[in-house]
């Protein structure tokens, strides 16, 4: 699994004139799913996102996670993490995975954050999806598992 982290002051997902998720401070966080992914990916990916220390302390270091400035998720499916671009300028989606394979993983990665108590909202899979992220800091992390 990949995931695309972005610490935030809000972000929103809208479909067509329909807002799907929203949150403020907090982490949106785009994941890829590739064809050997599977539970132990989803577990690792939740524990890490969940626990990453990218907020600034009082003295502005990155100290704090997402539970201690008492933030929120945005969880988005994004196949296009997994394109290739290495041959030519047309990507390829080859190590993306089917939807079939991806889409209970991405359900089980939400599932998992919020037993370890995150509020987390969603986009839509297989959806056009506008997600709207107001990057703070900018920081952003390419996490893989």
């Amino acid at each position: 699994m990949r995931a695309v982290v972005q610490r935030v002051r809000s972000a929103r997902v809208d479909i067509g004139d329909d807002l799907v998720g929203q949150i403020g401070v907090g982490l949106c966080v785009l994941v890829g799913v590739t064809h050997d992914d599977g539970p132990e990916q989803v577990t690792k990916l939740a524990r890490k996102v969940h626990g990453l220390r990218i907020f600034d302390d009082q003295a502005g270091a990155m100290n704090l996670a997402l539970d201690d400035v008492g933030g929120s998720m945005l969880v988005v499916s994004q196949f296009t993490l997994y394109g290739d671009t290495s041959k030519g300028r047309r990507p390829t989606w080859i190590e993306a995975a089917r939807p079939e394979h991806a889409e209970p993983l991405v359900d089980q990665l939400v599932a998992h954050l919020r037993e370890l108590g995150v509020v987390v909202e969603t986009g839509q899979f297989r959806a056009e999806m506008v997600v709207t992220i107001v990057n703070d800091g900018p920081v952003t992390l390419v996490i893989d598992v």
